[in-house]
């Protein structure tokens, strides 16, 4: 049985893996079945989006927990304003459509309330008093128990760490994009827990060598391909599991609650759980990891 971490002041509850739903594909009785596996391994939490097939995946995801749902902690997300028949959208933060929005995942999801409803997105240029007083209406309302944003722009979650009742950021983290580093301690002071999506790289930090090559070709975030290669070397002979380590390497922060992997077949999902059976990281493997790699500020989006 998998430990469990709160979310933020919430009554929320997730084990330190989250199942990503978005790479679970069209198939229903193969992505339902991934779904049951990962429950049936422990897993408390999955997470989905309404964006995600344009309702598709919401719809998918509440076939399979619609008799398990008292044991899952459910995410989901909003701001994409879609048209399923064009499948096309624009953002739209605004209270009016988060507030229909959340009706229709509710009616795909088979649920009647959502655990953690986070913004998918969001910028300086949005009203977030009305976002906010949105959310804020929906958890009065028991449609959600918990509320956060999704984004990977600092200035974006300062605003809403700051204004908001938010128990949750959602961002890109991992051994080979440590951005999110600058934010960790001040959401940790704040009681914001994080999802830190990505912690494998698009799965270049598998034990699977031949992703390096297929999806390092044209580098990641600010490592050049030859960069990853030596990178991954140097992680290669620290003689512990790649993808042990990138899940323990993200955990170790106290502000990460749980990391949200993606898996598009029945083997990477046994995969990422065989590895990922959190145990303490060895003494000093953290520290020799941070000197590995490339502790970097986000470039853009900059709190002023």
């Amino acid at each position: 049985m998998l430990k469990k971490n709160r979310l933020g002041k919430s009554n929320l509850f997730v084990t330190p893996l989250t199942l990503g739903c978005m790479s679970l594909g069209t198939n229903r009785n193969k992505a339902i079945n991934m779904l049951h596996h990962a429950i049936d391994s422990g897993i408390n939490h999955v997470d989905t989006a309404d964006l995600y097939g344009f309702g598709e995946n919401e719809k998918i995801v509440g076939e399979a927990i619609k008799q398990k749902r008292e044991k899952i902690v459910l995410t989901t997300k909003v701001g994409n304003h879609f048209d399923k028949q064009k499948r096309t959208w624009f953002w739209d933060p605004r209270k009016e459509y988060i507030e229909k929005a959340v009706d229709d995942s509710l009616k795909r999801l088979q649920t009647d309330y959502i655990d953690l409803y986070l913004l998918h997105g969001g910028t300086m240029d949005d009203d977030m008093d009305d976002t906010i007083e949105a959310f804020e209406r929906l958890k009065s309302e028991g449609k959600i128990r918990a509320y956060g944003i999704s984004s990977i722009r600092p200035n974006v979650i300062n605003e809403y760490m700051n204004r908001a009742n938010i128990d949750v950021v959602m961002m890109q983290y991992s051994m080979l994009d440590r951005r999110p580093e600058e934010l960790l301690d001040m959401l940790n002071e704040k009681k914001i827990s994080v999802l830190a999506r990505g912690p494998l790289a698009k799965g270049i930090l598998s034990n699977d060598s031949q992703k390096l090559h297929t999806k390092g070709m044209e580098g990641f975030v600010q490592y050049s391909e030859i960069e990853l290669k030596n990178t991954i070397q140097h992680l290669s002979e620290l003689n512990e599991s790649i993808t042990t380590l990138a899940f323990q390497f993200v955990l170790q922060h106290p502000a990460v609650a749980s990391c949200v992997f993606g898996a598009s077949t029945m083997n990477q999902l046994e995969e990422n759980i065989r590895n990922s059976r959190i145990s303490p990281m060895k003494t000093g493997l953290y520290e020799q990891i941070k000197k590995i790699t490339k502790q970097l500020p986000y470039e853009e989006h900059r709190i002023r």
